[in-house]
């Protein structure tokens, strides 16, 4: 059987502390791979980091040809990240795994990855058997992420973040998505074929700080519902009704009993005022999002890239 050309995409934004254990880790895991080519690579993509993540990667990819190194020209975010590392190596290998640079999760799962590759499937998806390692808040938000999104009509897998497998056939079609607002969470499970499943255990951050405080993960999850599902906007409308129908009801009673003091008028008066502008500011979220997505802006640019020693550096000015 011939041996399979795997590249592993690590999107990076202020790694430092954690490159030099990932590395090690992850050129462990290729080394020893015997059904793996020595085409095989493992691709940091800096995303704009402030320290000195991408001297870190120069500095990698000078001392072994096994690592490769993609700089954006700016931060443009953990989704995109992803997105250009996966562009970059879809046509110099037969699948690739993204996993984030932290190593919580299991860098062994991808045994499994590649058992279920070579058995044919196109998409493998590592999913968390357990959140022991997150705190009550982090779980309890989690899971209620997973839930909402569902009842909200979007397609994810439970308790899978960005870890998972893709093969040649499956980077190219997702890549067929024109869409500049990402949630690959959700955009993969679209593209169909073959997928599979492999569970792991979840460990503690190897080095620094999160990346991903409660702020950016509240923006992520409405990124994923806003990119796609329309049902806050229908959720809207259906209040809205709702709302007349309570003024009726409130209206007909106050014209015959005249019960209801100025101060709840007033109260009443607030309050919907105050679901109307929240409502046409979801609307406007809406808007603003078909307004980025006609604009066709690319996704990322690359400064710089950064191959074997061999190979030598490429590197690309933007004006």
């Amino acid at each position: 059987m011939d041996k399979i050309t795997l590249y592993i995409v690590v999107p990076c934004y202020n790694e430092e502390e954690v490159l030099p254990l990932t590395s090690k880790t992850l050129k462990e895991f290729v080394e020893k791979r015997e059904e793996l080519s020595s085409a095989s690579r493992v691709v940091f993509v800096d995303d704009g980091s402030r320290d000195k993540t991408w001297e870190t990667i120069q500095a990698l990819c000078a001392a072994d040809s096994l690592f490769a190194g993609l700089k954006l020209s700016r931060n443009r975010g953990h989704q995109n990240a992803l997105w250009a590392g996966m562009d970059w190596a879809k046509d110099k290998c037969d699948c690739l795994v993204t996993i984030d640079a932290d190593l919580q999760d299991d860098v062994n799962a991808m045994d499994g990855f590649l058992r279920e590759f070579q058995a044919g499937a196109d998409v493998v998806y590592g999913v968390r058997n357990k959140r022991d390692t997150d705190t009550a808040f982090k779980r309890l938000t989690a899971e209620g992420f997973y839930k909402l999104m569902e009842r909200m009509g979007v397609s994810t897998v439970f308790n899978h973040a960005d870890y998972r497998l893709l093969s040649k056939r499956a980077v190219e079609a997702l890549m067929q998505y024109p869409e500049g607002n990402l949630f690959l969470r959700g955009m993969v499970p679209l593209v169909g074929l073959n997928t599979a499943k492999v569970y792991y255990d979840r460990g503690k951050r190897a080095a620094g700080e999160s990346k991903y405080p409660l702020k950016k993960m509240l923006a992520f999850a409405w990124q994923g519902i806003s990119s796609f599902s329309a049902k806050p906007i229908s959720l809207v409308w259906k209040t809205g009704l709702a709302f007349v129908f309570i003024a009726l009801v409130f209206g007909f009673i106050d014209l015959v009993s005249n019960a209801f003091n100025p101060g709840f008028t007033a109260f009443s008066v607030w309050f919907v005022g105050g679901m109307l502008l929240a409502g046409t500011g979801l609307v406007g979220e809406y808007v603003g999002k078909t307004y980025f997505e006609v604009k066709r802006r690319p996704r990322y640019l690359l400064q710089e890239i950064i191959c074997s020693p061999d190979k030598g550096r490429e590197s690309i000015k933007n004006d």
